[in-house]
């Protein structure tokens, strides 16, 4: 697929972040846009700024969804039917995701499934329900967003990352075995696997408000004591000193720099998975940070979850992640 002009691309979690990046420059290319976002807010915002250079009698629709759950994929589906006017969707992006349930000690067994079944659950299911308007285009691309989680699971030694890498690992052992289920069975249909390292986005901030189901900027309690105990794991010095508005702010920090101080912004990583669809790359590493881990891994993958391989990775890259 060379060119966007004209075609429908289905956008998950497209309030925030690289699905905002994604919807602003199909549109900019002349694609009529779909998305969906449990923040009907988010979305609103994506919309406007899209609009602002849209052409004339481009389609951009908002449809709030948890993709998650099947039924509102399902709702997504029909109401993308009537509002755009069509039976058929060229680009269908599976990007939702948030992060928490990191451990299977420390977090709750609904924190944990609560990720899982998003970052997962959401590729799976969003495949499943557009399926069968991909197959009526002419021509059709599905892209799932993995991660390097999805290759290396850990974020450093001073954190469990469990639900978020299971369920990026199995992203990625998906769509490579979509490759040949379409060749068989759908062959005008492409999919590609995107596995960005860190890019600028709210996702540490969204997590909490998705996982709270509050949609507060401020820890609770039980968060409060959670994020303590793991500064103090991590080696935080006096973080078990540290007083609850401390780690507040300590926490809003952490979503600041994960954000803003990122070595690829969201916009640029659009740019990358956009072009790879345009090259029908099967295969989309996002970032200087994702290549270079990829590499480490696969030349030493005994020893990639020892504390020596991280220190020295993030030493390269400038991660400040664990």
């Amino acid at each position: 697929m060379k060119d966007f002009s004209g075609k429908t691309a289905v956008i998950t979690g497209g309030g925030t972040g690289m699905g905002r990046e994604l919807a602003r420059q199909l549109v900019a290319e002349g694609c009529n846009v779909a998305m969906c976002d449990v923040s009907e807010a988010a979305m609103a915002e994506t919309k406007r700024l899209c609009e602002v250079e849209k052409p004339q009698g481009l389609r951009v629709t908002t449809h709030v969804a948890d993709v998650a759950i099947e039924d509102h994929l399902m709702r997504f589906r029909a109401e993308l039917a009537e509002q755009q006017a069509t039976d058929k969707i060229h680009l269908l992006f599976n990007n939702a995701g948030i992060g928490g349930g990191g451990s299977l000690f420390t977090n709750t067994r609904e924190q944990w499934e609560r990720t899982f079944n998003i970052c997962w659950g959401g590729v799976y299911l969003g495949v499943r329900t557009f399926l069968p308007m991909l197959v009526k285009a002419e021509e059709a691309h599905i892209v799932n967003t993995a991660s390097v989680n999805g290759f290396w699971a850990s974020i450093g030694m001073g954190q469990a990352h469990t639900a978020y890498s299971s369920a990026k690992f199995a992203v990625k052992g998906f769509s490579e075995a979509l490759i040949n289920d379409l060749r068989l069975h759908a062959p005008h249909v492409k999919c590609s696997v995107v596995m960005p390292g860190h890019i600028g986005t709210s996702i540490v901030s969204n997590s909490r408000k998705v996982q709270s189901g509050d949609g507060s900027d401020s820890l609770n309690a039980d968060e409060i004591a959670l994020t303590r105990k793991r500064m103090v794991a991590a080696g935080v010095p006096d973080a078990d000193k540290m007083t609850d508005d401390d780690v507040q702010a300590a926490f809003a920090e952490r979503a600041r720099s994960f954000l803003e101080d990122a070595p690829t912004t969201a916009a640029q990583a659009a740019k990358i998975i956009l072009d790879g669809v345009k090259a029908e790359r099967w295969r989309i590493l996002v970032g200087e940070d994702a290549k270079r881990l990829d590499e480490r891994v696969r030349q030493k993958p005994e020893q990639a979850y020892e504390r020596e391989f991280y220190e020295s990775f993030a030493q390269e890259v400038g991660w400040r992640l664990g």
